[in-house]
């Protein structure tokens, strides 16, 4: 029987054990709370407000959540700190429509919906400085901000006030932000906090385009997509019924344009270029040495001024150590868009370069540079010419059913929807993400000059 059959059945005077959860009960607003943009309150009872204050919580205010975009848009300098407050919150607000459902009640017990509030609070507890940047380059040796959160969450500081008040372990609020699906419950909670339709995902699309100053994220309608909320038919993932479809469409839409005006824009790739190219020096520098891990760990447990500084001092000398001066210093000397290349517009150039490992990058850049070097006739310092292109991992799709209550039937998003089918059915990234040559502002006026593409292909090549 589906959820929403189930609720019809639902007898009046029984309420769910899921609204005597303390932080749920208080969103109401009778209690102490946390305002974060715009307007909005986040109910803070004792036990949530011990983990806030642990030191492993706070240092998120040390960590921005979009890293490069404030060199575009420079009100977009929001920390982790307040992304995880405001994912936390959805995660009540998604219980709360949840909480009579009893397709949902016979899955997710009273403790399974606490773990989901304490996995949406410290979901972000492992991220360190400029940390997707870094991610997204996956080289040897760095770990994912999921797994260095489990060294964050198995300190005293956290463990034993997860423990004491809310009588759970950190290993179950691990299984659920490392995304384990071994049981329904689990497939569930995963869904909720990493899905086509989550709590994470519903707060940086809104707080990002809030922060950044542009409209796209926060015109979808995220109270009424809220409200139709259910399971899917095998009760292991989220869906939506009818009324949320338009909803879902705007949503899928928000995360298109943030991605095309924003997190994709050609300056903040610059910037992002530049720095992944840096952290590959220092990385490529220091891998060989004995204590490499440790040397890692102190970088990502600091700040993000921190990090750059102790990145500078390794790499001093080096035209690395150059590139974040120009990136971080009080002189802002960005490398300038020389060529770019869309699957839509330039599909051959497009495949050759996109999605390889980050190593197999940089060697094409540098055999790109010799290339460019032998046509200009001067020569070219390292990294003065950088190559921006989509990373293997690919983006989430919005692969999410919607429930029809007068035909009893699911069926996905896509097949119902043209926007979606358009937007988010073919391969998101092919659409959104372009390659791009970055070059060194003075050479910007010599590669004008030469074919850069054929150049491009050539070095791609080998």
């Amino acid at each position: 029987m589906s959820a929403i059959n189930s609720l019809a059945n639902l007898t009046g005077g029984c309420m769910s054990s899921l609204l005597d959860i303390p932080e749920i009960r208080c969103l109401d607003g009778r209690s102490d709370s946390i305002r974060i943009p715009s307007q909005i309150d986040v109910p803070v009872t004792p036990r949530i407000k011990s983990l806030i204050d642990a030191p492993e919580f706070q240092r998120l205010k040390k960590i921005s959540q979009l890293g490069m975009v404030s060199f575009v848009y420079p009100a977009a300098t929001h920390s982790r700190f307040e992304h995880s407050l405001g994912v936390y919150r959805n995660a009540l607000l998604f219980l709360r429509q949840f909480a009579e459902q009893p397709d949902f009640n016979s899955l997710i017990t009273k403790r399974d919906a606490e773990i989901l509030i304490l996995a949406a609070l410290l979901h972000d507890i492992g991220h360190w400085p400029y940390c997707h940047p870094i991610e997204d380059i996956e080289l040897e040796g760095i770990p994912s901000h999921e797994s260095f959160a489990t060294r964050y969450l198995e300190r005293d500081s956290i463990s034993e006030r997860m423990k004491d008040q809310w009588g759970i372990e950190p290993s179950e609020v691990l299984a659920v932000i490392n995304r384990k699906k071994e049981t329904a419950a689990q497939a569930v909670l995963s869904s909720i906090l990493s899905g086509p339709i989550d709590i994470d995902k519903m707060d940086y699309l809104y707080r990002d385009s809030l922060h950044a100053g542009v409209p796209y994220g926060q015109n979808f309608d995220s109270l009424r997509l809220i409200r139709s909320l259910c399971l899917n038919e095998k009760s292991d993932r989220l869906a939506i019924t009818e009324k949320g479809r338009t909803a879902a469409e705007l949503m899928v839409f928000a995360r298109y344009v943030m991605f095309s005006e924003v997190y994709w824009h050609h300056t903040v790739r610059s910037a992002t270029t530049m720095f992944q190219r840096s952290f590959f020096r220092w990385h490529e520098k220091k891998r060989a040495e004995a204590d490499f891990q440790y040397q890692v760990s102190n970088l990502f447990e600091s700040g993000e001024t921190e990090m750059i500084q102790q990145m500078q001092f390794d790499l001093e000398g080096e035209s690395a150590a150059e590139m974040l001066s120009q990136l971080f210093g009080v002189n802002r000397r960005l490398h300038k868009r020389a060529a770019n290349f869309s699957f839509n517009e330039n599909a051959a150039t497009f495949e050759k370069v996109a999605y390889h490992p980050y190593p197999w990058l940089v060697a094409t850049s540098e055999r790109l540079t010799k290339l460019i070097a032998e046509q200009v006739g001067i020569p070219i310092p390292p990294d003065a010419v950088l190559i921006d292109a989509p990373p293997v991992g690919l983006e989430v799709q919005f692969d999410v059913d919607v429930y029809s209550p007068k035909t009893n039937t699911y069926r996905p998003l896509g097949e119902v929807s043209p926007v979606v089918n358009t937007l988010a059915k073919r391969q998101f990234d092919d659409f959104v993400k372009q390659v791009r040559v970055f070059v060194e502002p003075s050479l910007l006026p010599l590669v004008d000059r030469i074919d850069l593409e054929h150049l491009l292909v050539a070095a791609a090549e080998g």
